[in-house]
């Protein structure tokens, strides 16, 4: 059974960091791309950022761009979200998934080609 697991979020005041971390079960995290979505509350669930896993393309979307990163950590053999400079806008329960093929030429990560949900990871901007 292909399972993802989440971690890492938190309460981090405005201009903070935290550390996503998705680890995989079943299945190595490797031969796929691996997306982080979010979703607030009263919102849609959006593709925040994407590692591809043939080329090591990335994509994040314009309103973390500049301060998410998204990495692989072989050692761990997670797909890592460096969060800085938190702002009150992201907080959201944060996802990872994974899909068979992406690419960034491909654009930003949909959804609905995602598959392997985790159950998410809170993350929260406040003061």
């Amino acid at each position: 059974q292909l399972q993802l697991v989440e971690s890492g979020g938190g309460l981090v005041q405005p201009g903070g960091s935290l550390r996503l971390s998705c680890a995989a079960s079943g299945f190595t995290l490797g031969y796929y791309a691996v997306g982080w979505f979010r979703q607030a509350p009263g919102k849609e669930r959006e593709g925040v950022s994407c590692i591809s896993s043939s080329d090591g393309s990335t994509y994040y979307a314009d309103s973390v761009k500049g301060r998410f990163t998204i990495s692989r950590n072989n050692a761990n053999h997670t797909v890592d979200l460096q969060m800085n400079s938190l702002k009150p806008e992201d907080t959201a329960e944060y996802y990872c998934a994974v899909a068979g093929f992406w690419m960034s030429d491909y654009g930003p990560p949909r959804t609905r080609d995602f598959g392997s949900w985790g159950q998410g990871t809170q993350v929260t901007v406040s003061s």
